[in-house]
């Protein structure tokens, strides 16, 4: 214990956490020990590494950027369509393909209480994130012939949470044996002082290290092992607050799947040089995802010689992965990414200090960041109305009601091209159910008339 504690005061010193050492000393030999062995395996040289290489890249001008080439799925004609999902059907029918959703966030931010994940936007089913997402799945692989395994990753705040609900709500009808949850790696939170925080229960205060830690947490839970050994050649990648996202979409693994890079990527077309969205770009030559708040005003505004914005291609999270590069580069040394939070914790008499601005910083890695060990990636351009309905705000844009209005939107849509007069749905909201119609697919006039497209 002793020796526990002397190593754990050594590694405090090193790194000028003077406070933390003071804890130690003075707290009683459970608690103590405990906190030691926190402390033992914390990567601390990492975490102050970064920050310092984040207050460094600040400081610095980006390098060369350009528009990348990418392909539009409006632009191919039928015939080329069918043929991308036919072959993503056989990659499916081959249990070739996997899904992961990222779902580590909670819906605080929404005002709920809650993994956003458990989300009810507000469509007449009631239906969450998670069993929109699950019921799209199940459609396909049921027509696949067999279940395509779906990677759920959480974080501390919401994990056990998470399988609680999934446990409640009876997997979505999902076989639990193909639905593997895992907890993604975490970080220090740091002050703005550059003192680590001290979380309510007295230990240091850990914040979920972001989307980018998704390989090295798929390995060390041992669900990349799970992948290799069913056989999986791909791995689709979502977030979990989109409420279109089509999963495992068969017509983009078709398309990835015949460029046959490691990375693809859907874009859609943004609204305007000042959505909050990334762009999809070179960097260096390479390709690159630059976030929102990190796209300087001369290259979110720039526009090409016809007058359209030349960095158009929005970044909306939703990625197909070689198995082979993932398993490569699970390890591998991506930057850390250095936000300004509002964070709880306890002071030096251990009081609760809820702050009413940002007080620390939050270290995250992107998935993006891992596009560069690409030489070339796949970019596919797709109608934002019929896959992006992002919940990200409490209301108005990106929020659960605009979603939910964008879901219900492309429905009707959906029925009026299966021949449902419009007059027939002019002030209804009518919401089709994803074990019945995937796209749009398997709908008729006759069968809405008898109820059952309802």
């Amino acid at each position: 214990m002793e020796e526990l504690t002397r190593t754990a005061e050594e590694k405090l010193r090193t790194y000028n956490q003077v406070h933390l050492i003071e804890r130690l000393q003075r707290l009683p030999e459970n608690k103590r020990h405990k906190l030691a062995e926190q402390i033992k395996h914390i990567a601390l040289d990492r975490l102050f590494q970064s920050l310092e290489k984040q207050e460094l890249a600040e400081g610095t001008a980006d390098a060369s950027i350009k528009p990348i080439a990418y392909e539009s799925w409006e632009q191919y004609g039928k015939g080329e369509q069918q043929a991308f999902a036919d072959r993503g059907w056989e990659l499916l029918r081959r249990g070739g393909v996997g899904a992961i959703v990222v779902a580590g966030g909670n819906g605080s931010r929404l005002g709920y209480d809650g993994p956003k994940g458990t989300l009810d936007i507000g469509l007449p089913s009631g239906k969450s994130l998670f069993q929109l997402q699950a019921e799209r799945l199940l459609h396909l692989s049921r027509d696949a012939g067999r279940v395509i395994p779906w990677y759920v990753m959480t974080s501390e705040d919401n994990h056990e949470a998470t399988k609680a609900f999934f446990h409640a709500s009876g997997y979505f009808g999902y076989p639990a044996e193909d639905c593997f949850i895992f907890q993604q790696n975490s970080m220090p939170a740091v002050g703005h002082d550059g003192q680590l925080l001290l979380s309510a229960d007295g230990g240091i205060k850990l914040a979920p290290s972001g989307h980018g830690d998704c390989f090295a947490s798929l390995k060390r839970t041992g669900a990349l092992d799970d992948m290799k050994q069913r056989g999986l050649d791909w791995l689709f990648y979502c977030n979990v607050d989109n409420a279109l996202v089509k999963m495992a979409d068969p017509a983009f693994i078709g398309v990835a799947a015949y460029y046959n890079r490691d990375i693809a990527a859907k874009v859609v077309e943004k609204t305007d040089g000042q959505e909050k969205i990334g762009i999809v770009c070179e960097r260096n030559g390479r390709p690159a995802v630059l976030e929102y708040n990190e796209i300087p005003d001369e290259i979110s505004n720039a526009q090409s010689a016809d007058g359209h914005l030349l960095y158009h291609l929005g970044h909306i999270s939703i990625l197909l992965f070689k198995l082979d590069f993932i398993d490569k580069h699970a390890d591998a040394d991506i930057p850390y990414h250095m936000a300004s939070k509002k964070m709880d914790h306890l002071d030096a008499n251990d009081q609760l200090i809820v702050p009413d601005k940002p007080n620390a910083y939050k270290l995250e890695r992107f998935i993006f960041d891992f596009f560069p060990f690409a030489e070339l990636i796949t970019v596919l351009k797709v109608e934002r109305q019929e896959e992006f309905a992002p919940v990200k705000n409490k209301t108005g844009v990106d929020s659960p009601g605009s979603a939910c209005r964008l879901v219900l939107a492309l429905h009707r849509k959906w029925l009026i091209e299966a021949g449902v007069p419009p007059e027939k749905l002019y002030g209804r909201d009518i919401e089709l159910s994803p074990l019945q119609s995937y796209g749009g697919e398997d709908l008729s006039a006759e069968a809405w008339e008898a109820g059952l497209n309802r």
